[in-house]
Order: C-alpha cells, then sequence, then structure tokens
C-alpha cells in the first residue's frame, strides 16, 4: 500500500424529506446569500425546487436561479454562472439535481473567486480555493456529492475534461433515495454503470497488497449486483434505491482509492464519446468498459481473473487464469445489459467513421500528449484499437 492522506469532510443528511432541512444546513454552514442551480424541468415540475426554496425563506436566506444544466454540462453556463455571483455577491452555491449540475456548480464555485479562466482548472491546475457548496441529490451516479472533481464540457473544441481540488467537496449533501424514485429505468441503469465504472477504475491498480481496499471495492462492486436488477423490477423499492445511493457516494469520495494508483483510462476515453455524441455518460461507460478490459487484462489477468472469481462467481482456472478473466469481464457485459444498457458503437449513435477525430481529440487535444497514463499506458493506436472493439 501506497503512502496517502485522505480528507472528506463533507456532512451528510440521508433519508426521507431531508431536503426539507437544506435552509438549516446552508446557514450551518455559513452561507448568507444562495445561487440555487439546476438543471431541466423535472426537479421543478416535482415540487423539489419549491421545497428548497421553502426551507432557505424558512430561516431568511436570500437565494437566486440558475437553471439550464444540461447532461455533460457545458463551459457557457459555468461562465454566465461566475458572472451572476461575482455581480451578485453570492456565497453559496447549492446544487439541486445530479452529477452534472453539483459538477457545473463545483466549477461556478471555484472560477467565482479565482481571477483567471476558470478552464485553468480542467488543464491540470489544482484547485485551492472555491465558494462553499451544497448538494440535494437527484441521482445515484457520478459521486460528485462527496468527491473533490469534477468534469465540464468546453463547448469550444467539445473538450470533456476534469479538475479536483478538495476546496470542491461539498460542505454538505442531502442524499433522500426516494427522490429517485420517479427516474427512468434507463437513467437508473446509466447512473449503477457509472458507479460500477468508478470501482473498477480503482480496482485497477499497479499497487500491490491493497487487500482492504480490495475488498472493500468488491463489497460495493456486489451491492449494485444485486440492488441492480430489484430496482430495475420495481423503481419505489425505496430500500434498493437507498443502498445504490450510498454505494454511489462511497465509490467516488476515494475512500476505497487510497494507499494505490488507479486507472482513469475507461472514464477517459467514454468522455470523447458523450462530449461528441451526447450520449449518456453511464451508457458510455457500458460500451468501453469491456473493451477497454478486454484489450489491458494481459497486463496483469492474475488481478482480472482475482474480480471475477470473487465479484462475479466465476469458477478459477488455475491452468488458464485468462479464461476466468475474460469470464468476468463477459459477466460484467451481460449485466450491465441486462439493465438495459448499451453494448456497441451504434446503439450510443456513435460512427466507425469518427474514431480518428474521437483518437485525436483523446490523445492530443487541450494539452495533452499522445498517452494516456493509467492501469496500461495507452497510446493513439492502442485507443483506436480499443474504440474499433466496440463496434
Amino acid at each position: 500500500m501506497n503512502n496517502f492522506t485522505f480528507y472528506s469532510p463533507t456532512y451528510f443528511v440521508f433519508g426521507k424529506d431531508t431536503e426539507n432541512e437544506t435552509g438549516k444546513m446552508v446557514k450551518r454552514f455559513g452561507g448568507t446569500k444562495v445561487l440555487i442551480h439546476y438543471g431541466g424541468g423535472s426537479v421543478v415540475r416535482s415540487g423539489l425546487i419549491d421545497r428548497v426554496k421553502a426551507s432557505l425563506d424558512a430561516e431568511n436566506i436570500p437565494y437566486l436561479e440558475l437553471g439550464g444544466v444540461k447532461p455533460n454540462p457545458r463551459s457557457g453556463l459555468v461562465y454566465e454562472g461566475i458572472d451572476l455571483c461575482r455581480k451578485e455577491g453570492i456565497d453559496f452555491i447549492l446544487a439541486v439535481g445530479g452529477g452534472s449540475t453539483i459538477d457545473s456548480s463545483k466549477a461556478i464555485a471555484a472560477g467565482t473567486v479565482y481571477d483567471g479562466d476558470f478552464w485553468d482548472f480542467y488543464c491540470g491546475k489544482y484547485i485551492e480555493n472555491a465558494l462553499p457548496i451544497g448538494t440535494v441529490l437527484t441521482i445515484a451516479a457520478a459521486g460528485s456529492e462527496g468527491s473533490p472533481d469534477s468534469v465540464i464540457t468546453k463547448e469550444e473544441g467539445m473538450y470533456k475534461r476534469g479538475a479536483t481540488g478538495d476546496a470542491i467537496r461539498p460542505k454538505f449533501s442531502i442524499l433522500n433515495p426516494a427522490l429517485t424514485q420517479t427516474l427512468p429505468p434507463y437513467q437508473t441503469a446509466a447512473g449503477i454503470t457509472d458507479i460500477m465504472a468508478h470501482l473498477y477504475e480503482r480496482y485497477l491498480t499497479n499497487t500491490t497488497e491493497v487487500e482492504v481496499t480490495d475488498r472493500l471495492i468488491e463489497a460495493l462492486m456486489m451491492t449494485l449486483i444485486h440492488e441492480g436488477p430489484r430496482v430495475i423490477e420495481n423503481p419505489n423499492n425505496y430500500d434498493a434505491r437507498a443502498n445504490i445511493m450510498w454505494a454511489g457516494m462511497m465509490a467516488h469520495n476515494n475512500a476505497v482509492g487510497v494507499g494505490r494508483t488507479q486507472d482513469w483510462n475507461s472514464h477517459d476515453i467514454e468522455h470523447e464519446l458523450s462530449a461528441l455524441y451526447d450520449c449518456a455518460h453511464g451508457a458510455g461507460l457500458a460500451v468501453v468498459m469491456p473493451a477497454v478490459f478486454s484489450y489491458v487484462m494481459n497486463h496483469d489477468v492474475t488481478r482480472f481473473a482475482q474480480v471475477a472469481v470473487r465479484v462475479w462467481g466465476c469458477k478459477m482456472d488455475f491452468y488458464h487464469p485468462e479464461v476466468t478473466a475474460k469470464a468476468g469481464i463477459e459477466a460484467l457485459r451481460s449485466f450491465l445489459i441486462s439493465l438495459g444498457m448499451p453494448k456497441n458503437f451504434a446503439e450510443i449513435g456513435a460512427k466507425e467513421e469518427d474514431i480518428p477525430q474521437l483518437v485525436d481529440v483523446l490523445c492530443n487535444g487541450n494539452g495533452r500528449t499522445g498517452t494516456l497514463n493509467g492501469f496500461v499506458t495507452l497510446n493513439e493506436e492502442d485507443c483506436t484499437a480499443i474504440y474499433k472493439l466496440m463496434l
């Protein structure tokens, strides 16, 4: 296990009707004028925004609103939010929605107190200061409600890139599983896939002797395998929703990733798909992960065989561990398909003729230098081969 530091200060309020405590949480963490940031009409139609505003009114906390966050959130709205916060003296950002809304809120929070272009943070600059952020979560997926990370798409060039810094960990996050019960099955399944990807990205490590975090990751994977079919069959299963929601947070606040190298090549490869085709991030990952894992499997067959046996229940072939490793990858693919996720390029609207463009932006765009570094270092030829495996 490698040396590490770990800081996770977010205050979680979990359970039914907890959105009604939003105003108290904002006051607890020093907010005196709030920007409520959200996406489309669902949080309005459901009455969630009204309940959040009522809780702020009860604490005499003024607020402004900025809606319009799209899946794969865009830089244009971030710039608009930064200008609004500076003009109006906003001192707290409240994200009401899923990972896209939270990521956009984090970008606004960091950009508001920064003299330069917020996009600097999405080119590798560490975020050291930001306005405080709170979240009211509406989908279990990205884990942004507990993480120090944010992903934004820059409209000029359509670069989808990430930023990080403990300053953008939410001060509090309100997690009411009941708010996810109205999600369409496809969005629920895409969220489960994203959570599973966060776990695999940490599981694929070149660090040895990491049994504690291996076992934690495996337990969370097994939770998703158990609860996923239950919630697809019965969207109103509160207990299944609750387990998935907490697994999503645990998967990405990095409690299960400390002390080990991590991968993230699958995420980078998928980001180009959702940036170009605007597909759901989880849906893209369902196509990407089996292709990436099949391509890099021989780098550490034992690790892939281990997860196949421990998580997917595959029988260990000690003479041919690659057989077990492949069985585990196929079990993952079958599980995601069973939830309703796509299995190939065509089903997410991707096109074979776009592969050269995808690879060029992936490997060379926005300051990159031709390779992706993770569990395995991938060059342009590798990435081309991986995209072709998705056909």
